[in-house]
This record gives C-alpha cells, sequence and structure tokens, in this order.
C-alpha cells in the first residue's frame, strides 16, 4: 500500500478523547484497564490512522501566512465537494447554492428540525439509534418515535417497512432522521430499500434529515447510494449531511456541510442555521477539507477501505464462529460492529455491564450499547491497525469469553 495503516500511534495527551478519555468516568467513557494492560480504543467514533498527508500540507500552506481575518469559502472549496461527489457517487448537477456549511452534522440535523417540526413534535427514527441523534432530539424538545431494524436469516440489518409505515401514521409523523450507511451497525442500504422507504414516506408527506456522513467508508463488495438520487421526490424532501471529517479522522478541526435542492428548504435551514451567529466556517478547515478531496484523498480512502475491509471481516467471522450467544450483523460500511448480547448473557448468568466490564478490565475499550438504545448492545470500533484489532480479539478470548 501506498499510504501506512499500520503504525501504531502514540496518540496520548494529543488532544484525543478516544484515548485520554479513557478512565476519566465522564458517565460514558470507557473505564481504565485494572491489570496493567494498555487500552485498546475501540468507542468513540475517530480512527487510530494519521490521516491523508495532503490534509497538513493544505493547513501548513495556509498557516505560513501570517494574516486571518474574515473570509468567504473559496471556489476550489466549493469545486473540491462538487467534483468529491461526482466521482464518488455519481452526483450530477450539484452546484455551490446546494451546499451550505454546519459547524457539525448534529447541530445541521437540530437546524433542519426547526424549520420542519414543531417543538414537542415526535420525529421517525430506526434502532438502534447513535447517540447523537438520542441527545439532540431530546436536548430541542423533540421525541423520537422508534422503528426497529431487524437481522434477516443472512445476518443482515433490515429496515421494516409496515412497522415505519404504521407508526407514520399512528403518530402523525411528518420528519425522519435518516442514517446512511448506518451507525451503529455499518449497513450500506441498497438502491431497491431507499426506493421502497422513499415511497412510504411521499405518500405520508415525510421530509428526511438525512446523514450520510459515513459514506465514504464503504466496504468492498458494497456501493454508496446517496439518498437524494433515488426518486424525485426524496431529491426535493432530504436535507443530507456530510463531512470529511468521519472519512480522514478530522472531527478535531469541526465542520460539516449539507446539501439541500429544494429552494424553500435551503432558503429556511440556512436561515434557521444562521441564527445563533457562531455557525461560522473555520479558515483552516476549509483548508483541511480541500487537502482531503484532493487526488491523494480518493487513492487513500481507497487503501483505507481495503483495510476496513479486512478488519471487520476478522472481527465478524471471530465472533460468529468463537462467541456463541452473540448476535451479530456483518457490516458493509463505516468501522462499527454491534453486538447484541442477551442471549450469551443470559446463558451465563451476567448482565450486559458485567460482560463490557470484563473488556474494560483488560484494556478492551468497547461502548455500551445502552447508549444506542440496546441495553444488551455493546458498540466496537474497529478503524485500528490491523494488528490491535487482533490483539483486542485475543484478549476477548483469553478474560472475556472464555
Amino acid at each position: 500500500m501506498k499510504y501506512d495503516f499500520e503504525t501504531i500511534i502514540d496518540r496520548r495527551g494529543k488532544d484525543a478523547i478516544a484515548i485520554d478519555g479513557i478512565g476519566s468516568h465522564q458517565g460514558f467513557s470507557p473505564e481504565a484497564p485494572v491489570n496493567g494492560m494498555d487500552a485498546i480504543p475501540m468507542w468513540v467514533a475517530d480512527m487510530n490512522f494519521a490521516t491523508v498527508p495532503t490534509v497538513q500540507e493544505e493547513m501548513i500552506k495556509r498557516v505560513q501566512h501570517p494574516c486571518f481575518g474574515y473570509f468567504n469559502p473559496t471556489k476550489e472549496y466549493y469545486d473540491s465537494i462538487i467534483r468529491w461527489h461526482k466521482i464518488r457517487n455519481g452526483v450530477e448537477g450539484l452546484k455551490p447554492e446546494n451546499i451550505g456549511y454546519d459547524n457539525g452534522v448534529l447541530g445541521g440535523v437540530v437546524s433542519a428540525l426547526n424549520v420542519l417540526c414543531s417543538k414537542g413534535d415526535e420525529i421517525l427514527i430506526h434502532s438502534p439509534t447513535y447517540v447523537g441523534f438520542t441527545h439532540s432530539l431530546k436536548n430541542n424538545g423533540y421525541q423520537a418515535v422508534d422503528s426497529p431494524l431487524y437481522l434477516d436469516e443472512d445476518n443482515i440489518w433490515r429496515m421494516d417497512y409496515e412497522d415505519m409505515e404504521k407508526k407514520i401514521v399512528e403518530h402523525h409523523l411528518h420528519t425522519a432522521i435518516f442514517c446512511s450507511p448506518y451507525n451503529p451497525s455499518g449497513r450500506v442500504w441498497e438502491r431497491e430499500e431507499l426506493e421502497k422507504m422513499m415511497a412510504i414516506f411521499e405518500k405520508h408527506h415525510v421530509w428526511v434529515v438525512d446523514d450520510e456522513i459515513w459514506s465514504d467508508l464503504i466496504l468492498e463488495g458494497h456501493k454508496h447510494i446517496p439518498l437524494q438520487s433515488v426518486s424525485d421526490y426524496a431529491k426535493m424532501h432530504t436535507i443530507s449531511f456530510y463531512a470529511p471529517s468521519k472519512t480522514f479522522n478530522l472531527a478535531g478541526l469541526v465542520g460539516s456541510y449539507h446539501i439541500v435542492y429544494n429552494e424553500w428548504l435551503r432558503d429556511r435551514i440556512n436561515k434557521e442555521s444562521s441564527l445563533c451567529h457562531y455557525n461560522e466556517m473555520n479558515v483552516l478547515w476549509m483548508h483541511a477539507l480541500i487537502g482531503a478531496y484532493k487526488d491523494e484523498g480518493y487513492e487513500w480512502v481507497d487503501e483505507l477501505n481495503q483495510v476496513l475491509t479486512k478488519n471487520v471481516n476478522y472481527a465478524y467471522d471471530h465472533i460468529v464462529k468463537n462467541y456463541e450467544g452473540i448476535k451479530v450483523g456483518r457490516p458493509q460500511g463505516t468501522y462499527m460492529l454491534f453486538l447484541h448480547c442477551e442471549d450469551y448473557c443470559k446463558a451465563h448468568n451476567m448482565t450486559t455491564k458485567e460482560l463490557i466490564q470484563k473488556g474494560w478490565d483488560v484494556g478492551v475499550s468497547w461502548q455500551e450499547g445502552t447508549w444506542f438504545k440496546d441495553p444488551w448492545g455493546i458498540r466496537l470500533n474497529l478503524a485500528s491497525p490491523y494488528s490491535r484489532i487482533v490483539e483486542a480479539f485475543d484478549r476477548l478470548d483469553r478474560y472475556v469469553f472464555d
């Protein structure tokens, strides 16, 4: 490979909650190992890989100029986004006016909900649910109506369309939050599935707030389909959110963007997001995006997806072969694995918390599934060098699932 995905990087003291947050007792972070083992970060959603070098090169080049005054996004910024979506996802006709800025996807989701909903409204969402959606809805006075995903006979996560439509009708829902690819299960939705979902939404006049921040991280054999591309209704009734942060490990730089084709919706979302007067782009984030979306970024992501495919296949196959009672779907994208441990825990007379703690004690810093609305769940981050993934499962074999 051209890029290095095998070096184990020491991130201690380098502004990484994934490492320095372990043992901090913040209520959601893993506890520190108790037996002297080092912690393998497998919880918060960032990667233990160095980003593509062009990100740093672009930022350093800009920092070398001594003035950092007010600015507007450049033509190169918009061209980089348009080119990226055309080449990666086959998107045609995207224009600068369709692209808006948000300090983060969750902030953008809230802005969109504030336009489409009234406080106290119920919002359709799938479960297990990304914890960020749960907190954002609650903090802003909205209520989630869950439509659970299910594992089919091939261990593929599926939507329950009948349940979705039933809840739309019963709760008089007109807005849904959708995640594609899906966090925490790693599902990459097929066009037929998206078309069927959007047909239900069109029938009941449902708007869609669409999180596609994981859309670049697609495992081998799968393809991301932008939701806005599946129908005219989807294009005009969806706001889709993106960022290079998950793809290139840039979350600490802060920034994301949305794509909206509906002029009425675009104007109102831009107005809503401007009200706090804090939703402004940082110049270094702009240059980081430009660096990420250069030619080297395309190559880097392709290699990253090969690495993630290897890691995910190893972890999934190991669990299915060795950990009886643990249910898991085979991810098709992202770097997340979601375990459902009810059968295992009941067979071994333990709670999920006790199982999670056994992992924490030996440095497997995985994440509690309660944050994702599954009291029997565990989320596992596999975006580390392959040797660290193997080491984590060796510890699970010896000390946790012994």
